[in-house]
């Protein structure tokens, strides 16, 4: 089984910044995509950003320029390094991965448990 485990959310006032960590545990062989997700209240869950084990990344338009995903493949850990927050930002964000548990078992999509971040204006 495999866990994921959210940290770094917060409140921090429109154009402040807050950096999100992820890391999983548990019964890991490999870990491809990685990637956050957030959902604001009343609104569909959404993609923030992804990166693969390679490195390359995909970023919400709405984001870009803004945040800066990352990832430590040898703590299996993923971050989110969130600038010039706005209070459109303000959400539930999840972690999200594919991983493999053990070689013979097929990716599976895990996620965390959410942690809520908060901009004020």
């Amino acid at each position: 089984q495999v866990q994921l485990v959210e940290s770094g959310g917060g409140l921090v006032q429109a154009g402040g910044s807050l950096r999100l960590s992820c890391a999983a545990s548990g019964s890991i062989f490999r870990i491809n995509a990685m990637g956050w997700y957030r959902q604001a209240p009343g609104k569909q869950r959404e993609l923030v950003a992804n990166i693969t084990s390679g490195g390359s990344t995909n970023y919400a338009d709405s984001v870009k320029g803004r945040f800066t995903i990352s990832r430590d493949n040898a703590k299996n850990t993923v971050y989110l390094q969130m600038n010039s927050l706005k209070s459109e930002d303000t959400a539930v964000y999840y972690c999200n991965a594919k991983a493999m548990p053990l070689p013979i078992l097929p990716y599976l999509e895990v996620w965390g448990q959410g942690t809520l971040v908060t901009v004020s204006s």
